[in-house]
């Protein structure tokens, strides 16, 4: 299925977008798409059993804004360096183990939403992103399969990053990556069902109409059944968490000088094979 949440910010209401590409209103089954909901196999299946008996109203989406298609997200996690060739390209050495770091819940924004350029950015960098949202508790996983079990479904995520802030003033990577609007996500939420093997995705990226990331996901250091196991051991994850796969190659940061970072004014576009595409201007703060 694709979850999605539509409507102004802070009043969005649960959607379906059914095989035909049709949105569907869901807010007679359910009040929202949340980790409750996700942890909630007989609400998923009213859900499935709705859409497929044809029993799901239409909603009429033009002019609708596409929310974050998840709410009240606990914790962001992410993941940093987990593409070959992203190391590749930053000269980094690839981690023997994954990088971890946070991003508060209230970076995330609706795909399609406005992003933020800092106050006294020159370095504000883009990275698309496989999410991977969790619907089980997990807590001490042993194996890559149960990684996978608990996985509800994934997104597209948009990790937004002030590359200034996050390597250049000191401290943690969090400076540079908690900036306001630095997490567009969605549009959908595509349940695990719909992505058979999530180490075969293509993602790619443009910046004002010019393809500036062009990856895939078999490309992963730490494919993404082993980053929920181990994210699991110093942490438990809980149904509504997000953690944010790494990005490929393609970045500002990664470019010969000058690169060519994001300013007011700048489009970005982004997708994810099968789980649907972003856009977003950028403004300044």
């Amino acid at each position: 299925m694709k979850l999605l949440r539509v409507g102004t910010a802070g009043a969005e209401r649960p959607a379906l977008l059914d095989a035909e590409g049709v949105l569907r209103d869901l807010s007679g089954l359910v009040t929202d798409i949340d980790g409750a909901l996700l942890a909630d196999e007989a609400a998923l299946g009213r859900i499935r059993a709705a859409a497929e008996a044809g029993e799901l109203p239409e909603l009429d989406a033009t002019g609708l804004r596409v929310g974050p298609p998840l709410a009240r997200i606990g914790k962001v996690v992410c993941i940093g360096l987990n593409y070959h060739d992203h190391a590749r390209e930053t000269g980094a050495e690839p981690p023997a183990e994954p990088v971890i770091f946070f991003k508060a819940a209230d970076t995330v924004v609706g795909p399609h939403d406005t992003v933020l350029v800092p106050r006294g950015s020159t370095k504000t960098d883009w990275e698309v992103e496989l999410a991977v949202v969790i619907g089980r508790t997990a807590r001490y996983l042993e194996s890559v399969e149960e990684g996978l079990a608990h996985v509800a479904g994934y997104a597209v995520a948009h990790d937004v990053s002030e590359r200034e802030f996050q390597i250049e003033r000191g401290g943690t990577w969090d400076k540079g990556k908690n900036c306001e609007t630095f997490n567009p996500l969605g549009p959908w939420l595509v349940t695990a069902d719909e992505v058979p093997d999530p180490q075969a995705l293509s993602l790619k990226l443009w910046v004002n109409g010019e393809l500036k990331q062009d990856g895939t996901t078999a490309e992963q250091i730490f494919p993404v059944g082993e980053v929920v196991r181990y994210v699991s051991q110093f942490m438990t994850l809980y149904p509504g968490d997000v953690i944010n796969t790494g990005t490929p190659a393609g970045v500002a940061l990664g470019q010969p000088e000058p690169k060519p970072f994001l300013r007011a004014g700048d489009v970005v576009e982004l997708e994810i094979e099968g789980l649907g595409r972003q856009r977003q201007e950028l403004k300044d703060a």
